[in-house]
C-alpha cells in the first residue's frame, strides 16, 4: 500500500490530515517490523495496527 493511500485512510479513520502522512509513514514502517516479528503477511498486521488505532480516536476524551 502507498503512504499516501493510507494517510487517506488514516483521515476516514479520524487522525488529523495534517498529521496523517507522518503517521502513515510510520505505520507502514511499524506493520512491516511485525510482519516479519510475527511471522505475518504485511497486510494482516496493518490491519491489526488499524484496528488499534481506529479503536484508539473512538475513545471518549
Amino acid at each position: 500500500m502507498e503512504i499516501s493511500q493510507l494517510a487517506q485512510i488514516l483521515v476516514a479513520l479520524g487522525c488529523p490530515a495534517e498529521k496523517s502522512a507522518d503517521m502513515a509513514a510510520q505505520l507502514d514502517k511499524r506493520a512491516k517490523q511485525l510482519a516479519a516479528e510475527k511471522n505475518q503477511t504485511y497486510e494482516e498486521a496493518l490491519k491489526h495496527l488499524l484496528t488499534l488505532m481506529k479503536q484508539g480516536w473512538a475513545a471518549p476524551k
